[in-house]
């Protein structure tokens, strides 16, 4: 059930602030910035619920060398990410860009501990998605909030944005934690106590008049304690119509709300961070491909306004085919997707396309795995339909779809959508799908063999400690590698989703959008997938969207405080006062 939009707290008005961001997900570190450095702030969100696409995520965010990471133990250093971020972007992005991002990691933490009532943890051994690189970590860099009490928010725990895999239990389950989870069944000596520790703190909570949250939740709810602390006022349901513009310099810009317009002068500039283009489909059709479904994780109200308003104004863009793809259980017609993630590194399974042949290491990293399914489409040989086959000792040993326990049956309805199979032969399983049966045993039989050696000559299933990560680690001497047996076979559909576009206009080093000449736009800045991926077109780690989102967040929040020192000062009405939040803003004279 859809959460209920709650009770607007603010009215828009005629305003002028220092800084305008539009967008709360990853844009509340560029307001928390601002307001350290004493700066007036408006947060425009344009839904009823706080924390974009950050809040439906996992929650991790990618930071080399960042403090958590050194106070834990891990073992990193500057040099070390330059060579690993060089190596994976591989001169698809600015050279600035990334390495500004590796810059400020560290005082973007150190802000983070300051301003806002999170603490946080190592995702340890969740490895870089490409390790084997240069610099590359198989122990990982990706770290997370610890689990968050959300009634911090008082009030305003209302207007927090829900995530995408929510339990009616009271338990905290962190990115860490999900991996044994998912493990129960085989490793009962971690999964058990996690599963046990998590709950007692979500009962033990609960009876305190507490409610823990984890993940992307968490991280979302974290920074808007820090937007509320720093006396941060954010407008929801309002949404930005145009940005307004004097002598080539941005001013500040249109919004709406409930039909009416205002204007809102920014005397520093305007943050755009209001996510990609994920729901409109017409862009994405256009910039990356016809055959895509309106089957996106991200946030709904993702469809491109900001991009859209940028480019109104002479912004160049990049990257536009690109997204942070993901892979998924095909939904039921009506229904949406459900996340796939350890599933398809698990031994006792593989995937097909519509020829029923393998075509992918089933358990690389999502959006190398998205990249390749387009790939085919570009070269003229489209994957088709996408089958996940396995065995009933799959089925009876790990979760499946986020909710579907080990030995559950899988629900009728996707018999009934098509979207399953079972059989009880691997030919009669061939015919049921719509695959060739003679291509699709050959290739079971081709797998098995494979797997039986531990090694997969075709696609190199785990060769990567990445692979491994999600493997099962009783199953030798590959985790993510066993011959299909027994007398059960299941097959579930798999599309094409994702966590929402990386393309975007473009940006420098300092976060300013650029026009289509280069030259930068004064008093217009863009983070997250508002801007063209810091890291072009790879994804170097869990967290990685955010980890840029957050870091640019800071440094825009710097860059346009300084550069407002340089401007005469302003007076009439563009030194009026900042928007009425319920409690003053910062900075605000």
């Amino acid at each position: 059930m859809a959460k209920p939009v709650p009770a607007r707290r603010h009215t828009a008005q005629d305003t002028t602030v220092d800084l305008l961001v539009i967008g709360s997900g990853t844009g509340m570190a560029a307001a928390i910035a601002a307001a350290e450095l004493g700066s007036s702030v408006l947060i425009v969100e344009k839904t009823g619920f706080v924390g974009g696409s950050t809040a439906r995520s996992g929650g991790a965010f990618w930071i080399p060398n960042n403090p958590v990471l050194q106070e834990s133990g891990a073992v990193d250093t500057p040099e070390r990410a330059t060579a690993y971020v060089d190596a994976v972007v591989g001169g698809t992005s600015s050279r600035e860009r990334w390495q500004t991002f590796l810059d400020n990691g560290t005082a973007t933490l150190e802000m983070l501990r300051r301003a806002t009532p999170m603490t946080f943890l190592w995702d340890k051994e969740y490895s870089d998605y490409h390790p084997e690189e240069s610099g590359g970590s198989a122990m990982g860099r990706s770290c997370e909030c610890r689990p968050f009490d959300a009634n911090t928010l008082g009030e305003e725990r209302a207007r927090l944005r829900g995530g995408t895999m929510e339990s009616s239990l009271p338990m905290p389950i962190t990115g860490k934690d999900y991996r044994w989870l998912n493990l129960m069944s085989k490793v009962p000596l971690k999964g058990l106590p996690t599963a046990v520790t998590r709950l007692v703190q979500g009962y033990a909570g609960r009876a305190r008049g507490r409610d823990y949250v984890a993940g992307g939740q968490a991280l979302a709810a974290g920074l808007f304690a820090g937007v509320l602390r720093a006396g941060v006022p954010v407008w929801t349901e309002t949404s930005l119509v145009r940005l307004t513009t004097e002598d080539g310099r941005v001013t500040g810009a249109v919004l709406q709300q409930d039909g009416r317009e205002v204007t809102v002068h920014a005397r520093q500039g305007v943050v755009l961070a209001a996510g990609g283009f994920d729901h409109d489909m017409a862009m994405r059709h256009q910039h990356q491909s016809p055959a895509l479904e309106a089957w996106s994780f991200g946030a709904e109200g993702n469809t491109g306004d900001a991009i859209k308003a940028a480019v109104d104004i002479g912004a160049g863009t990049d990257l536009m085919d690109q997204s942070w793809w993901f892979p998924a259980v095909a939904p039921v017609p009506g229904g949406k997707p459900s996340v796939m993630l350890a599933e398809r590194s698990l031994p006792g399974s593989f995937i097909v396309d519509g020829g029923g042949e393998r075509f992918v290491n089933e358990a690389q990293d999502y959006m190398s795995f998205g990249q390749r399914v387009l790939k085919r489409e570009r070269e003229g040989n489209p994957v088709g339909a996408m089958w996940m086959v396995f065995d009933q000792e799959y089925r009876n040993s790990y979760i499946l779809a986020g909710g579907l326990f080990p030995r559950m049956p899988l629900p009728e309805k996707w018999y009934e959508a098509g979207i399953a199979a079972k059989a009880d032969s691997l030919g009669e399983l061939a015919r049921s799908i719509g695959v060739p049966e003679e291509t699709f045993t050959a290739t079971a039989a081709r797998f098995n063999e494979l797997a039986g050696a531990g090694v997969d000559e075709d696609f190199h299933r785990g060769s990567s400690a990445y692979d491994r990560y999600y493997g099962d680690p009783t199953v030798k001497p590959n985790p993510n590698l066993r011959p299909l047996g027994g007398k059960t076979f299941y097959a579930i559909k798999v599309v094409l989703s994702d966590l929402g576009t990386c393309g975007g206009v473009t940006a420098d080093a300092r976060g300013r959008v650029l026009a289509e000449d280069g030259s930068a736009i004064d008093g217009l800045y863009a983070i997250g997938n508002t801007a063209a991926n810091v890291f072009g077109k790879s994804y170097p780690g869990a967290g990685a969207t955010i980890g840029q989102g957050l870091v640019y967040g800071y440094v825009v929040a710097h860059d346009a405080a300084e550069q407002a020192k340089s401007r005469p000062a302003a007076t009439g009405a563009d030194a009026s006062a900042a928007p009425d939040s319920g409690q003053e803003p910062a900075g605000v004279s």
